[in-house]
């Protein structure tokens, strides 16, 4: 040890090693660079390793050889200077985690899971009542720091003035918590559980009572309905008469999409779908009739709804309207219905065997739909 001296290391030349002895040395690179490494055998499994202990314009001589020394010290107690000073990286990262608000543990797992919400009401849902209800109240709280009482304290002042709100922010914190307990923020019970938990401190709402269907015109008077809207020349018309005839949900047709369409057959991609699968919709020619339509909002769709009829209805009512018209005036299966309005029914070995033979009886069933509706007899 005390080979070197000041002078040597600042004068030493590209592309040579200066040893100073038991381990320490100067390493210079080809272009003029030094710095101090540090060689040794490791006591755990007896592998020479190499430990950078820093450049020169940092870390003079004497400091290099005080480094060196506690690393021999490391070595004699048995530990691997290389591995202790990983552990405490890694602790000390495991402290900053730790020290991560809700706030930002939250927004980052809404960035890493929205792309999987095919709603885009759902992604502004998650943004919404995170930034209405709970960020003023925890968000600034580390993650790891959130308990029962805070939890409860986003969620008194809206249990029961806005009960489904309510559940969703519930059960959001839940996700949110039980990942970051997952990503090592937080240990313990997830504060915001309901079971064996919230369900103590607050109380239980009906969900049936707050349940609002949505409104559906009876299916006898669809025929006076559609004479009426078949008079109707605007966009939102002809957009609402494809939805109809096709028993589509509007995101389905509002967002669809060139080259979907291949003679009288429209196939949906899965990603727009709300049960994820494609499917494929028989078009009638009262339903090809309706093509080209601008797509416009669903606002104007209500709009438009009001202006042809003075019974409540909705534009997702039609589908139900279909399903009773299905059952009330049709003796086609349960099955056929169903797959008109891409709902699963059955097991999916049950799907799979129904799907031959289903498009051709849902074309019949369709092709009966529009002759309802334009009140035509059968061709």
């Amino acid at each position: 040890m005390g080979n070197l001296t000041a002078l040597q290391v600042k004068n030493a030349q590209p592309g040579t090693k200066l040893l100073d002895g038991d381990g320490l040395r100067l390493d210079v690179d080809k272009q003029g660079n030094a710095a101090w490494n540090f060689r040794y055998t490791s006591p755990v499994n007896r592998r020479e390793r190499l430990m950078g202990l820093g450049s020169i314009k940092v870390v003079s001589l004497a400091d290099a050889r005080e480094l060196a020394a506690d690393m021999r010290k490391q070595i004699r107690s048995g530990i691997d200077p290389l591995e202790a000073k990983a552990a405490a990286k890694a602790a000390i990262k495991v402290e900053e985690r730790k020290a991560t608000t809700f706030r930002q543990y939250a927004s980052g797992y809404i960035d890493a899971h929205e792309s999987a919400w095919r709603s885009p009401i759902v992604r502004r849902s998650w943004r919404s009542t995170m930034r209405d209800h709970v960020f003023p109240v925890i968000g600034d709280m580390a993650a790891g720091d959130v308990d029962v009482e805070a939890v409860l304290k986003v969620l008194r002042p809206i249990w029961d003035a806005k009960k489904e709100t309510a559940r969703s922010v519930r059960s959001r914190i839940e996700n949110i918590l039980s990942a970051a307990r997952v990503e090592g923020l937080r240990t313990g019970e997830n504060p915001a559980v309901w079971r064996g938990n919230l369900e103590f401190l607050l109380a239980r709402h009906k969900r049936k009572a707050d349940v609002k269907h949505h409104a559906a015109l009876p299916w006898r008077e669809m025929p006076a309905f559609w004479r009426s809207l078949a008079a109707d020349t605007s966009d939102a018309a002809r957009m609402l008469r494809w939805i109809i005839t096709t028993a589509a949900r509007y995101g389905e047709a509002a967002r669809m999409g060139k080259g979907e369409i291949v003679s009288d057959l429209w196939t949906v991609p899965g990603a727009r779908m709300k049960g994820g699968k494609e499917h494929c919709v028989p078009l009638t020619k009262l339903a090809l009739a309706q093509l080209p339509f601008r797509p416009v909002s669903d606002v104007a769709l209500t709009k438009c709804i009001r202006r042809n009829t003075d019974l409540p209805a909705s534009t997702h009512g039609f589908r139900s309207c279909f399903r009773d018209w299905c059952g009330d005036a049709t003796d086609y299966p349960r099955e056929v219905a169903e797959a008109a309005l891409a709902h699963a029914v059955g097991s999916e070995v049950e799907q799979a065997y129904r799907r031959g033979s289903a498009l051709a009886k849902r074309r019949k069933l369709m092709d009966e739909w529009s002759r309802f509706l334009a009140n035509t007899p059968p061709s």
